[in-house]
């Protein structure tokens, strides 16, 4: 038996459709919900994001970090700018060998944009 892979990813927010405003400005494809729904998934590649409502009275602080690889990560930053996003650093090169920048959403979910330096995606 072995792990294979992520099929999904599920983060928490207050507000569902300032939530899919920011993950549809960067990129992540809707496959189900939207606005008023409680419960959404957009596409990341070969697995999902989901995003679920959960009310006011629920709070949550510093999990992690979601790192989802892109063919180019100076390109997505840039987008990320023109659509009036605030990614949290600048893209760079890592002495672990990846390119990244982190963005964090309006829920405070952290999120890494990254490719390996040096060799293609697998």
């Amino acid at each position: 038996m072995t792990i294979d892979a992520i099929s999904a990813v599920t983060l928490a927010t207050h507000d569902m459709a300032r939530a899919l405003r920011f993950y549809l400005a960067l990129g992540f494809p809707l496959r189900y919900g939207g606005d008023a729904a409680e419960f959404s998934s957009l596409s990341a590649g070969n697995a999902c994001l989901n995003l679920t409502t959960e009310g006011s009275e629920r709070e949550w602080s510093w999990w992690g970090r979601t790192i989802f690889y892109v063919s180019d990560v100076d390109a997505l930053y840039q987008e990320a700018i023109a659509k009036g996003l605030r990614p949290d650093t600048a893209p760079r090169d890592a002495s672990w060998g990846e390119r990244y920048f982190h963005i964090t959403d309006p829920d405070g979910h952290e999120l890494s944009f990254a490719r390996p330096l040096g060799r293609p995606i697998a």
